[in-house]
């Protein structure tokens, strides 16, 4: 017999499993547990599916519900029996349900655990991923409560479902039973259905994106007939730019008699107008953004552009509207850029679309870029306008309430317009999820990255996600092991993205430098071995050189198998009356493009001072435009559109134009303060620079260029400072690398399986945590430290506790001499220069005086609870550390001991689990790794033995999440093997993790 719900212990409801979802096509649903009040909602649902996916369901003709069914497919005690509803406008378009069954199929409870599933869904909306999502969630669901496999019949002729199950990539069994098909699942996720859910997730997340960047018509909500609003100008702007699709102007306040606003429709209400709009731009105060969204969704407004302000960057209040925004939209199945966005831009030729508050649309471009300040944004599109550069896609997500730089990554990965992915990110929402995308998308295109709010340890205003732990140089760390360049401008950003959108990869860091000035040469030279490149004696062509001798000298350096990279330097030339020259820059730069027209695959940067219309021409020879898409015929709507259009908005300067355009409620909208101090002054820079303009080149192909792919017509980004194109071009340099050795993945040894206990540790991990339930966790001792990391083959050396002079004796000789006495007082560990350490005692008499001295200098036996300890060779002293941050994941850390490495701090870090290479990196990239290697004539110490500490370690924390914290300091490196002399480790319930799961957007 069933039990009820009042005998079940989890009978409450369980509101962690609701989660919004990205659907296939890129609309989002929301998906829930079925409580008793559906009953109306569900027989509503069941009355809009047909009667042939009825019988699929049912097996037989079943036209409607009965009362019984009702009460059964609601009432739910939500764990034997769940139901779980995928919901639109708040009513049910999908339905999956589990029963617990025992081995003959009868209805049962735990530790029954597999039980039946069924699904059923609506016939409009099948095609769009639905029971996808529902299984990923109802098998998390099962897990949770005990079940580890489904059982389904399901009839031969029902292929979609069928299908459903196939593609999951759960290991199942398949039989042909009583004219159905048995299907059994056993829902322990495995590599492919984590695969194939991550890749269900990126087609669905990117297609969200996409179809906010290429919508067949727009409306602007908020559009005012007197000039100058935020409204009319966004409306203003999408005419503009010739946006391709339709356009219309909403506005309440508009007379009945008015027909046309600039040129296109006026309506009071999208009821008014005859077509379904694809995206909304909206303009209206924010008490007003509310009845807007609503008439968005009744009409099936697929995105949303809020540009309005007045959310949680105002506070708490704030945050709540904010919140309610996005969960009323999401109800809809409509995602949001915003709220107090600048807009969004797709320059891609059939589309032309610009909705923002940007007057002019940028050219044609390889270059997305996405951005959470609207202050950066603009100095990014100016920055960038101003060198000749062209977009594909630019997006400014404001308050970045929903649409996200993940979902950014998502579709810029796939998108065949954009070949380098700019962003500037003030928070990570999820910084699991961003690495893991970052290095997927690094793989085949550039992904530059600057971080803003590094240092104030709190999210900037309106962003609401969760805070991380690790400092900003284990963050910048964590980014390169990724692949994302990260730089610490926005200069930088646009130098390294304007290099890389028009530039092949360079196949290694050896660089020629050639020019007209022999000191800017040299200046050239030192700045790339200052960035770590391997720069040739500069080639000094002497200030007579004509343009003819640059394209010498740069097609002689382009085919000298010796170097990677060129930088050309150049001066302007000095005339006969000894007069400078500065208007030569178009014959010169004709010149350079002449060099390399036979097809160079080395980059090529120049470096300049005022030669006028050097840059100019540089980037006027070369091309911006994107390939060629095929034509739209008049009055349909775009295909898919390229990804990655990011804008973001000036706030403050848009709250003075909302202000006039809706003086009723005059749009609260606040500044948006430059966060990164240094944007004024690397505008000033650009703006002394004004000569340095480039373009960036057409691409014909989705992945980055490599040495055999270099573009047709490349474009050779100059700058005014030979510090800025190094740096740059040695940003490309360690990419490039990074390339080549993600192409062959590390690994770890199998060896290390055959002396690692899990289960043993798994064993002693429970029995601690069960011996003291804290929820905070608990600092294992010593031995018990010890005891865990022996089951992963990690020794550590014996201490024994010395309270007093004779215990100390006493233990010295059980240890063997000669000994170390040392105290581990809280504030003395760790602490040498503190005299709180006695080394190389020989014998008795030694262990005696140190004693004495130790409790004479340092307090008595109690304080400074000292031990005895053999001493191990002599070596490096390093400090190997892991830990797990609730938002980054675990982290893997190494350094040298003492305080020079903490002062400068110098610690490597890598996320877990760490590979082979990850492992050689780790060590090797500290900036003390000499000291490793057999620095000023010392023997080199046996980094192999580290190494497979740090896999060892790695693999640990990796197995058992519950291992929060391991610190082994100090770790004594020998010639010949290491030594780990002392230990640390914490155990805790094992923080929830947001990226193994099912699928869902995030909610704040």
């Amino acid at each position: 017999m069933e039990p009820k719900p009042e005998q079940s212990p989890h009978h409450a409801y369980p509101d962690h499993w609701e989660a919004d979802v990205v659907l296939r096509d890129g609309g989002t649903a929301r998906i829930r547990p079925i409580t008793t009040d559906d009953a109306e909602r569900l027989v509503s649902f069941y009355e809009q599916v047909s009667d042939e996916s009825k019988y699929y369901r049912f097996f037989a003709p079943y036209p409607r519900l009965s009362d019984r069914d009702v009460h059964r497919f609601t009432h739910h005690d939500y764990v034997d029996r769940v139901g779980l509803a995928v919901t639109i406008g708040g009513e049910f378009i999908g339905t999956v349900r589990y029963d617990r069954i025992d081995d003959r199929g009868r209805p049962a409870s735990a530790p029954a655990d597999e039980a039946e599933v069924a699904f059923l869904v609506q016939d409009a909306h099948q095609g769009r991923g639905v029971a996808s999502a529902l299984l990923e969630h109802i098998a998390a669901v099962a897990r949770e409560r005990g079940i580890r496999r489904f059982a389904a019949e399901v009839l031969p002729a029902n292929n979609k479902m069928i299908k459903v199950f196939r593609d999951a990539g759960y290991t199942q069994r398949r039989s042909f039973e009583d004219g159905s098909v048995h299907l059994t699942l056993d829902l322990e996720p495995t590599e492919e259905s984590l695969a194939v859910q991550r890749g269900r997730e990126q087609r669905a997340e990117a297609r969200s994106v996409q179809r906010l960047l290429a919508p067949g018509s727009v409306a602007v909500i908020g559009a005012d007939r007197t000039p100058g609003g935020v409204g009319r100008t966004v409306l203003r702007n999408l005419l503009t730019a010739g946006y391709t699709g339709r356009a219309y102007a909403v506005n309440r306040a508009f007379d009945e008699g008015l027909a046309t606003l600039d040129g296109v429709p006026a309506h009071r209400s999208l009821g008014e107008i005859d077509e379904q709009v694809d995206l909304a731009v909206i303009a209206v105060p924010a008490h007003q953004v509310p009845e807007a969204v609503a008439d968005c969704g009744e009409h099936g407004v697929q995105g949303l552009v809020v540009v309005s302000a007045g959310y949680a960057e105002r506070g708490a209040d704030g945050r709540e509207l904010q919140r309610e925004l996005v969960r009323q939209a999401r109800s809809y199945g409509m995602r949001i850029i915003g709220p107090n966005a600048f807009g969004i831009i797709n320059t891609a030729e059939n589309v032309r679309l610009n909705a923002s508050l940007a007057p002019e649309s940028p050219a044609r471009g390889r270059i997305g870029l996405f951005t959470q300040s609207g202050a950066i944004g603009i100095a990014l599109l100016s920055g960038l306008h101003r060198r000749g550069a062209g977009l594909s896609s630019f997006i400014s997500a404001g308050n970045r309430a929903d649409v996200s730089g993940n979902d950014f990554l998502q579709y810029s990965f796939e998108d065949p317009d954009t070949d380098v992915a700019l962003l500037y990110l003030e928070s990570l929402g999820n910084p699991r999820k961003f690495t893991r995308l970052a290095r997927r998308t690094a793989a085949v295109k550039p992904v530059v990255v600057v971080k803003g709010a590094r240092h104030s340890g709190t999210n900037p205003p309106g962003h609401a996600v969760p805070v991380s732990r690790i400092p900003d140089a284990t963050v910048s760390a964590l980014m390169r092991q990724a692949g994302v360049i990260r730089v610490d401008t926005v200069t930088e950003m646009v130098d390294a993205g304007i290099l890389l959108a028009g530039q092949p990869l360079p196949s290694g860091p050896r660089v020629a430098i050639l020019g007209n000035s022999e000191s800017l040469g040299l200046l050239t030279y030192d700045a790339c071995l200052a960035e770590g490149l391997r720069p040739r004696p500069p080639i000094d062509l002497t200030t007579a050189a004509s343009p003819q001798d640059f394209r010498d000298a740069l097609a002689e350096a382009l085919a000298d198998a010796t170097c990677d990279a060129v930088i050309v330097t150049a001066i302007p030339w000095v005339g006969e009356d000894g007069e400078a020259e500065t208007g030569d820059g178009q014959v010169l730069a004709a010149a350079l493009h002449t060099a390399v027209a036979g097809g160079s695959a080395k980059p090529v940067a120049v470096v300049h001072v005022e030669i006028g219309g050097l840059a100019e021409a540089l980037a006027a020879a070369s091309s911006t435009a994107a390939p060629r898409r095929r034509p739209t015929t008049a009055g349909t709507a775009p295909p898919e559109a390229p990804m990655d259009r990011t804008a973001p908005t000036d706030r403050e300067a848009a709250t003075d134009r909302e202000a006039a355009t809706d003086r009723e409620a005059a749009t609260d909208r606040t500044t948006d303060t430059d966060r990164t101090a240094s944007t004024d002054r690397e505008a000033a820079t650009d703006r002394e620079a004004s000569t340095d303009r480039t373009a960036s080149t057409g691409r014909t192909t989705d992945t980055h260029r490599t040495t055999a792919n270099a573009p047709a017509t490349p474009h050779h980004p100059a700058a005014p400072a030979a510090e800025r194109a190094v740096r740059a071009l040695a940003e490309a340099v360690k990419y490039a690398q990074w390339r080549r050795q993600a192409a062959v993945p590390g690994k770890v040894p199998e060896l290390l399986d055959e002396t690692i206990d899990e289960a043993g540790a798994a064993a002693l991990i429970e029995a601690h945590l069960a011996a003291a339930p804290d929820p905070r966790g608990r600092q294992l001792g010593h031995d018990e430290a010890r005891e865990l990391l022996g089951r992963y083959g990690i020794d550590v050396r014996p201490t024994l506790p010395a309270p007093d002079p004779d215990v100390a004796v006493a233990a010295a000789a059980r240890l063997g001499y000669p000994v170390a006495l040392k105290t581990t007082a809280p504030h003395l560990r760790h602490r040498a220069d503190l005299g709180g350490v006695r080394l190389d005692l020989t014998d008795e008499d030694a262990l005696r005086r140190a004693y004495g001295d130790l409790t004479d200098l340092l307090g008595k036996p109690a304080e400074l609870l000292p031990v005895v300890q053999a001493m191990a060779p002599r070596g490096v002293d390093t400090v190997v550390r892991a830990s797990i941050d609730a938002a980054a994941g675990a982290v893997l850390s190494f350094g040298l001991a003492g305080a020079p490495s903490e002062l400068l701090g110098d610690t490597a870090h890598r996320l877990v689990p760490v590979t082979d290479r990850d492992a050689a990196e780790l060590i090797r990239s500290i900036r003390a790794a000499p000291v490793l290697f057999g620095w000023r004539g010392a023997a080199p110490v046996d980094t192999a033995a580290l190494e497979e500490l740090l896999l060892r370690l790695s693999r640990l924390v990796d197995d058992h999440p519950e291992v929060v914290s391991v610190a082994l300091e100090p770790v004594v490196v020998a010639p010949q093997g290491l030594t780990a002399l002392g230990a640390a480790v914490r155990l805790a319930p094992p923080p929830a993790r947001n990226d193994l799961g099912p699928r869902r957007l995030p909610s704040y």
